[in-house]
């Protein structure tokens, strides 16, 4: 055989066996791809809490202790809970398993905080599912403390007089706002499987050491798969509950399937509470007379007159330029909130409109404060951080 003719052979042998090699490689890719990423979305917990057995968080509440109790709600309870050897605070919250939707609630919860990422959102740090020393099954979800507690302790303060420190500034009012219009923005529009949160109020919102918002409890919301109609729901629902009384759009008592607009109404309600500081729930809304049209009915003439009065504690002296400056941007933010709580799911604004509204809103109120307090020196209007 001729000495070329076996080079020849030799380099295809040697190319055909690289082709092949590369081939296999790229089989083995593709097949180990979707392990790592189904690795990565059922991990919930960071590399230093990855198993927290019932035990320690036993020790860590004290027993569950009522002094240790954060808050209630309608799947559990939540407590505080400090590790064993551990300087890190957490929050523990434990499901009630009494009836099987609570079971549910565990699950559909698990699956949201898989999927979602973003920082104005609560923190999973890991799960539990365990046996509890009397013998029946327990579920809990441990999550980040956030020390600063709900937006609702903030806006309706129990048995304390109204005071600067345990009340909300206008600015701070706004950085929060526009911290749960990100998420919710990022729910409806960025997540790879769309998100319903279906219970957007002030006691799932809670504020970090800075004030800054995380939104939580996604106990009832409903994930809907990629390219389907928000209209249709998943197997991850939870079953027969659409959100809280006060917060839950009309539609979805008519027996309505739950949307993006449903989210909207619950946050142009929770904005009206936020900057009225009127709750939803108060015996002053019955029959005709809601939230809603109790801000609508006062635009424009009587806005000052309908906001939330502890939004003054925090603001000195007011010259005209900036009492007609609070009020512009009050009466905006109340209009943003009436346009998303309209009564027809179709009226309402779209989660980015309302977003980037809020953006507007907020941002130019900072700057006019910010330009106001260099000009004039001496103590600040309000506490606040420009971005």
């Amino acid at each position: 055989m001729p000495k070329s003719l076996v080079i020849s052979l030799v380099t295809a042998g040697a190319i055909l066996f690289s082709l092949l090699v590369i081939l296999l490689v790229w089989i083995l890719c593709k097949k180990l791809k979707p392990s790592q990423k189904i690795l990565a979305q059922n991990s919930i917990a960071d590399h230093h809490y990855k198993r927290i057995p019932y035990h320690a968080l036993l020790r860590g509440t004290n027993n569950f202790s009522e002094a240790n109790l954060l808050g209630r709600g309608s799947y559990g309870v939540v407590y505080k809970c400090i590790l064993d050897n551990e300087e890190r605070t957490l929050a523990v919250k434990v499901f009630n398993l009494n009836h099987s939707r609570y079971s549910k609630s565990f699950q559909v919860e698990c699956e949201a905080m898989r999927r979602i990422r973003h920082r104005c959102l609560i923190k999973i740090i890991t799960s539990c599912s365990s046996i509890n020393h009397q013998g029946q099954d327990f579920k809990a979800l441990i999550f980040e403390f956030m020390p600063n507690g709900s937006l609702d302790g903030w806006l309706h303060p129990k048995s304390q007089e109204p005071t600067i420190n345990n009340t909300l500034s206008l600015a701070q009012r706004l950085d929060i706002v526009v911290d749960i219009m990100d998420v919710v923005e990022y729910l409806h529009n960025y997540c790879q499987s769309l998100v319903i949160h279906c219970d957007l109020k002030p006691s799932n919102i809670l504020l970090d050491e800075d004030m800054s918002a995380r939104v939580g409890d996604f106990g009832i919301s409903r994930i809907l798969q990629e390219n389907t109609s928000e209209g249709m729901q998943t197997s991850y629902s939870s079953t027969g509950i659409r959100g809280s009384i006060g917060y839950v759009a009309p539609e979805y008592g008519e027996g309505s399937a739950v949307s993006t607009p449903g989210d909207i109404y619950s946050l142009g309600i929770l904005l009206l509470e936020m900057f009225t500081g009127r709750s939803p729930t108060e015996g002053m809304f019955r029959d005709s007379l809601d939230l809603h049209k109790f801000a609508e009915d006062a635009l424009p003439d009587r806005t000052l007159e309908i906001a939330d009065p502890t939004i003054w504690l925090h603001n000195g002296q007011q010259d005209n330029t900036t009492s007609i400056r609070i009020q512009e941007c009050l009466l905006s933010v109340l209009r943003l909130g009436i346009s998303c709580s309209k009564a027809r799911a179709q009226d309402r604004a779209p989660t980015r409109d309302a977003a980037s509204e809020m953006h507007a809103i907020r941002d130019a109120y900072l700057l006019f404060a910010g330009k106001r307090i260099g000009e004039h020196g001496g103590p600040r209007l309000e506490t606040f951080e420009l971005e």
